[in-house]
């Protein structure tokens, strides 16, 4: 998962190890149930916290679970980096980031129904994927390698489209995700304004393992 700068000492470190323990419980939640009605008492003994140590991090559900997303789509965010770090075509980082993704419904399940259930509404946030995707599209536009105005617009086209591949990718686990991936990578680039043989050729490049 995601972290911050370590602790100085050992309180902050007894800290940070309870607020995570709560963050990871609520994502635990999320990705099982898809809703928040989990009660304080349910995450705390998820946790294996005490009640009331809740309330030294969090001052309310709202603002735990909000939490827990952005640490979900964080490590999203962080996982894709790692992957493409030697790719230098904006256009190719959009293709490997659709395809990456449907594979993450194997590699990282929690992740991923994290993202199908909550991944919409933080579509234009300041962590995760959303402004690695933000940075590459302004690139690309920038370069000329899309053809399209405004990077925003775009990143809500891109996202939505990615958005329904992760839906599909569980809804429908007897597909080839990768294919799935692939055709719908395609469509996203064609959409940027890539060219079709180019389209079609970077979204069958051979992709780097994500276990």
């Amino acid at each position: 998962m995601p972290t911050s700068a370590p602790p100085k000492n050992r309180f902050e470190r007894r800290r940070a190890e309870t607020r995570q323990a709560l963050v990871r419980a609520a994502r635990q939640i999320l990705a099982e149930s898809g809703h928040t009605s989990a009660s304080i008492q349910t995450i705390a003994e998820r946790a294996d916290v005490g009640f009331g140590s809740f309330y030294n991090h969090f001052q309310s559900k709202t603002e735990l679970f909000d939490a827990a997303v952005i640490d979900a789509l964080e490590e999203f965010g962080q996982l894709i980096d790692e992957r493409v770090q030697e790719i230098d075509d904006p256009a190719e980082l959009v293709a490997a980031g659709f395809r990456l993704t449907a594979r993450m419904a194997d590699s990282h399940p929690e992740v991923t129904r994290i993202l199908r259930d909550r991944g919409l509404a933080y579509i234009h946030s300041d962590r995760g994927l959303a402004p690695r995707a933000l940075r590459d599209l302004e690139i690309g536009i920038s370069s000329g390698r899309f053809d399209c105005a405004d990077a925003t617009t775009a990143l809500t086209a891109v996202g939505g489209t990615l958005m329904s591949l992760v839906a599909l990718r569980l809804a429908r686990p007897d597909l080839d995700g990768d294919e799935a991936a692939s055709d719908l990578a395609e469509m996203a680039l064609r959409m940027l304004g890539v060219p079709a043989d180019d389209a079609r050729e970077l979204t069958r490049r051979p992709l780097p393992d994500l276990a």
